[in-house]
């Protein structure tokens, strides 16, 4: 299993998270989205193609962009 971060724009309150992690994890091979308002992020766990993961989020209403992995490791 693998994590996936997305950087989203455009949700504004809990009703957008939550319309976000259902759109996110109602695709196939996504085991858990974890889905923040700020700062505005979702890590996706499991194993989705990250084009799918966008594409889905677009088609709610917002954006979304794969975050660069960090170097430091976090």
């Amino acid at each position: 299993m693998s994590d996936i971060r997305l950087k989203i724009t455009g949700m504004t309150c809990g009703h957008c998270v939550r319309a976000v992690t259902k759109a996110l994890e109602g695709i196939p091979g996504v085991e858990k989205a974890d889905v923040t308002l700020e700062p505005g992020e979702a890590v996706v766990h499991g194993l989705a193609d990250t084009a799918t993961l966008i594409a889905v989020v677009r088609e709610e209403g917002y954006e979304a962009e794969e975050c660069k992995k960090s170097q430091s490791g976090s």
